[in-house]
């Protein structure tokens, strides 16, 4: 009887923390109707294979005069991609379509909408710092932050 508790309570613990890792591989952030995210820096635990981000837009402005969307490239092509997405407009989401300086980008949404993106870690190079940014015209000077794989 005491073994198969021990087995019981074994079981248990390891999908306890199967259940915090999965979750540690996978983040929401928040964009308002005054061009802020809510978190300037993501940290994704080099142990995952994919990663999930959940942007929010907890606005109530819709997207066509406040769109968010999360856009992920390394730090020299940020402003390469800020540049044609602004040209690609807002059709496109201004993402310019298979570009591959974008690593991962979110479709924009508008106030009380919501949407995913999940990539693959092994994409990244642990330790870099990469930068996101909202590519909705004129939010990236202020709606920014960086990824580091850790």
């Amino acid at each position: 009887m005491k073994k198969s508790r021990f087995i019981a309570f074994a079981a248990a613990s390891l999908l306890a923390s199967g259940a915090a890792f999965a979750d540690d591989c996978a983040t929401e952030i928040e964009g308002n109707d005054v061009m802020q995210f809510n978190k300037k820096s993501i940290d994704v635990p080099a142990a995952c294979k994919e990663f999930t981000l959940t942007l929010k837009h907890v606005g109530k402005m819709p997207k066509t005069t406040m769109g968010h969307n999360w856009v992920l490239t390394t730090k020299a092509d940020e402003k390469t991609v800020i540049k044609e997405g602004i040209a690609a407009g807002p059709s496109k989401d201004y993402i310019e379509s298979d570009d591959a300086k974008i690593i991962a980008h979110t479709k924009l949404v508008g106030g009380g909408e919501s949407t995913s993106v999940t990539f693959l870690v092994s994409k990244l190079t642990v330790g870099e710092p990469y930068a996101y940014f909202c590519n909705f015209p004129g939010h990236a000077a202020i709606m920014r932050g960086t990824l580091t794989v850790k």
